[in-house]
């Protein structure tokens, strides 16, 4: 599996007008892509900090798909005119960790 988070930081007066594209605009898209397993967008508790978009996927080839479809793009546009700063991407292959038994 892997995990995309977008960091973005927007301007504050923005934040409900953010949600409101994410929740209905965004997140049903990216949820409906081949391989997606769900998508989050988390709100920081400090306001200085940024938010985090997290998707999450079943393969590297499903990434490679929707990122080279152009949706990515299409879709973080959506909100270009509520950033304070341009977003940051980054990918992770995710790891299952196993607990030892007691």
């Amino acid at each position: 599996m892997l995990v995309r988070m977008t960091f973005c930081k927007f301007t504050p007066d923005s934040i409900n007008e953010v949600r409101r594209i994410y929740n209905q605009d965004i997140a049903p898209v990216a949820r409906m892509q081949p391989g997606n397993l769900g998508i989050r967008i988390m709100e920081p508790v400090d306001k200085a900090d940024d938010f985090i978009s997290v998707s999450e996927w079943a393969t590297q080839a499903d990434v490679d798909v929707y990122e080279s479809s152009g949706l990515y793009k299409t879709l973080v546009n959506k909100l270009a005119d509520f950033m304070a700063k341009p977003p940051v991407l980054k990918t992770y292959h995710v790891e299952e960790v196993m607990a030892a038994a007691h």
